[in-house]
C-alpha cells in the first residue's frame, strides 16, 4: 500500500498540491491519502495564567479548552470536504482518502514530519506560495521549514 501525505491549511497553494495528487495518482488501487491540517496552538487566553489552580478552576479550564479545541477541529471540516471534493472528482476514490488533525502544536512543520515519518508515508505532498527573497528571508514558511528539516522523507512541493 502506497501512502502520501498532503499538507492543508486552506490556502490556494495547499488546493494545488490536492489537485496535483488526484492528477497525477488518479487510477492507483493501491494508494492511500491522508489530509493533514495541522490546528493552531492553544490560544494565549487559555493559557494558565500562572497560580496554582483549584481543582474547580483546573476542571472550568479544561472544559474552556475542550471547546475551544471543538471549535479548532470544526473549523476544519470545510478544509477537508474541499481537498476530498477535489480529489474525488480527479478520479481518487473516497475510500482511499483519510484525514488526520494534529493539535496543540508550536511548530506546525516539524508536527507534519513527525506525523510523516511516524505513519510511514510514502511521500509527502506541500504546497507552496511564492514568497519575496525577503519575506523568506525574514519570516520563512512551513514549507521552506519542512525543506530544511525533511531530511529522509520524500517532499514534493507544488507551487
Amino acid at each position: 500500500m502506497r501512502k502520501i501525505a498532503i499538507a492543508i491549511d486552506g490556502s490556494k497553494c495547499a488546493a494545488k498540491a490536492v489537485d496535483y495528487v488526484g492528477r497525477m495518482f488518479s487510477g492507483m488501487d493501491d494508494l492511500r491519502i491522508t489530509l493533514l491540517h495541522v490546528l493552531p496552538y492553544l490560544a494565549t487566553s487559555l493559557w494558565d495564567d500562572g497560580h496554582i489552580l483549584s481543582r474547580q478552576e483546573r476542571e472550568a479550564r479544561r472544559k474552556v479548552v475542550e471547546v475551544w479545541a471543538k471549535n479548532q477541529e470544526t473549523k476544519a471540516d470545510p478544509l477537508f470536504g474541499t481537498a476530498r471534493e477535489i480529489l474525488t472528482k480527479r478520479g481518487i476514490r473516497p475510500e482511499q482518502i483519510g484525514t488526520k488533525t494534529i493539535s496543540d502544536s508550536t511548530d506546525i512543520a516539524g508536527s507534519i514530519l513527525e506525523e510523516v515519518r511516524d505513519g510511514a508515508y510514502q511521500t509527502l505532498v506541500v504546497g507552496r506560495c511564492g514568497l519575496t527573497a525577503a519575506k523568506r528571508v525574514l519570516m520563512g514558511s512551513v514549507t521552506s521549514r519542512i525543506i530544511s528539516h525533511g531530511a529522509g522523507t520524500a517532499i514534493c512541493v507544488v507551487e
